[in-house]
């Protein structure tokens, strides 16, 4: 595998990284899943007013993407990364080990979630997600734009994740009133 370091995005760093790569490829992470489990307060909602955003939770598998930095340029990337998901301390910052789809396995950052964070939503029902999602919105956008970005750049990835599909649907239906 080629030298450099690597980062490893489930949720907006698969489209929209903010950072210059060297390689993206298609990578799978065992033992981890993407869920709307972290209340947003920052990003997607407000304290008063909190919406939802992506993490890793325990359990099944996650495919995203993997992308390769250049070493030199890896300090810079990770305190960007730092800054732009960090920005109230929800994800604890890990290294994981993913499989590319050519099958090698390499060492990458993520933000896994922390289940011990007052912001941790933890496994919420459908109805719940809907509503904490419509209507939402942070900094960063609309909480719905976030949810249709992810099922859009999923289905371009090849990935069907028909429980993200039925929650956007929800949230449209929601939205429309």
């Amino acid at each position: 595998m080629s030298a450099g370091c690597w980062v490893f995005g489930y949720g907006s760093l698969m489209w929209r990284p903010g950072f210059d790569w060297v390689e993206r490829r298609a990578a799978i992470l065992q033992g981890r899943r993407r869920a709307f489990c972290i209340y947003s307060v920052h990003h997607r909602g407000t304290p008063e007013r909190p919406g939802l955003v992506l993490g890793l939770t325990r359990g099944g598998s996650v495919r995203g993407i993997a992308y390769r930095v250049q070493e030199e340029l890896w300090p810079e990337v990770r305190a960007y990364l730092r800054e732009r998901e960090q920005p109230t301390e929800t994800y604890i910052e890990a290294e994981v080990t993913v499989r590319l789809e050519a099958g090698a396995r390499v060492s990458c950052l993520t933000f896994l979630s922390d289940t011990g964070h007052p912001q941790w939503a933890g496994s919420l029902s459908p109805e719940v997600q809907a509503d904490l999602i419509a209507g939402g919105r942070g900094l960063s956008g609309r909480n719905i734009d976030y949810l249709a970005d992810l099922v859009a750049h999923l289905r371009e990835a090849g990935i069907r994740d028909r429980g993200m599909e039925a929650l956007l649907s929800r949230v449209e239906a929601l939205e429309r009133g």
